[in-house]
C-alpha cells in the first residue's frame, strides 16, 4: 500500500467552549480524490482551514509525504507542494486571463501580495499555456478576468491552484454559484487533473451529485466529529449518513 500523501491525526479546534473540530483523523493516498462532507456547522471549514495553515489546530499532527507540516503558514505549505482553492474567487478582475496564472505561479516564491509584482520567470508562460489549453480557456485568455462569466472565472480560479505544480490541491466548493450545465464539465476536468498530473485532491462540496460522482472516498463530519468514511457506495448505504444528513 502506497504511504499516505497527507495524514491529518486527531486533529481538535476549540472556540470557547465550542469544539469546531473534535479527534478528526484521516489519510489521503497519492493520486486519491478525496471528498469531505457534512451539513453547515459540521466543522468542514475548520477542519480545511487548520490544514490549510490559516489556523492552527489545539492539538492533533498534519503529516504531508511524512514531514510535519502542522501550523505552517500558507506560503510554507504552498512551497512544499499544496495548492488550494476559496470558496470566493481569488482571481484579478483588471488583468487577463493568462497573466492571473502568471501571476499565481509566484505564489510559493512570497507573499500575497508579492504575486502582483513578482517578475517574470522562465518556463512560466508555457506553462501557463498549457494549463489554459488543459482548462479549455483558450479562446478567453487574452480576455480580463472580470469580463468573464462567473463560471470561466471559476475555470481561471482553479487553473490558478495548479501553476505551482502542487502535489496536493485542496478545493474549497467548487462548484458554488457555477451554473448547474457547467458543474459536469468541472467534474470532468479535476479527473483528467487527477489522471494526467496524478494529482490528489481534498474536496469540500455540498453538490452531492457532484461528490459522489468525482470522489474515491468521503469523509462525514457531523458536529465536529467523523460520522463515516468510505465510498461514495459505502456512503449511499450507510443509515447513519442517510438519517443524519443525506435523508431518504
Amino acid at each position: 500500500m502506497n504511504a499516505p500523501l497527507l495524514k491529518v491525526s486527531d486533529i481538535s479546534k476549540s472556540y470557547g467552549g465550542l469544539r469546531a473540530v473534535d479527534g478528526v483523523s484521516f489519510e489521503v493516498l497519492p493520486g486519491e480524490i478525496f471528498g469531505v462532507i457534512g451539513p453547515n456547522g459540521s466543522g468542514k471549514t475548520t477542519l480545511f482551514n487548520s490544514v490549510l495553515g490559516q489556523i492552527t489546530p489545539n492539538t492533533g499532527r498534519i503529516e504531508l509525504k511524512g514531514r510535519d507540516i502542522t501550523g505552517l503558514s500558507p506560503v510554507q505549505l504552498n512551497r512544499r507542494g499544496v495548492g488550494r482553492t476559496f470558496q470566493t474567487l481569488q482571481v484579478f478582475g483588471k488583468m487577463t486571463v493568462r497573466d492571473n496564472l502568471l501571476v499565481a505561479a509566484q505564489e510559493h516564491q512570497g507573499s500575497m501580495a508579492s504575486r502582483m509584482f513578482a517578475p517574470g520567470d522562465s518556463g512560466l508562460g508555457a506553462r501557463a499555456d498549457a494549463l489554459i489549453q488543459q482548462f479549455r480557456i483558450a479562446h478567453v485568455a487574452h480576455k480580463k478576468a472580470g469580463e468573464l462569466s462567473y463560471g470561466q472565472q471559476k475555470l481561471v480560479d482553479i487553473a490558478m491552484a495548479f501553476m505551482s505544480e502542487p502535489d496536493l490541491v485542496l478545493l474549497d466548493e467548487p462548484c458554488a454559484g457555477v451554473n448547474p450545465s457547467l458543474v459536469g464539465g468541472i467534474s470532468t476536468l479535476l479527473k483528467e487533473l487527477n489522471r494526467s498530473r496524478r494529482a490528489s485532491f481534498v474536496v469540500i462540496e455540498h453538490n452531492m451529485d457532484f461528490v459522489m460522482d468525482l470522489c474515491h472516498r468521503i469523509l462525514v463530519m457531523v458536529e465536529g466529529k467523523v460520522m463515516a468514511l468510505g465510498t461514495p457506495a459505502e456512503i449511499r448505504a450507510n443509515k447513519q449518513v442517510l438519517d443524519a444528513y443525506l435523508g431518504n
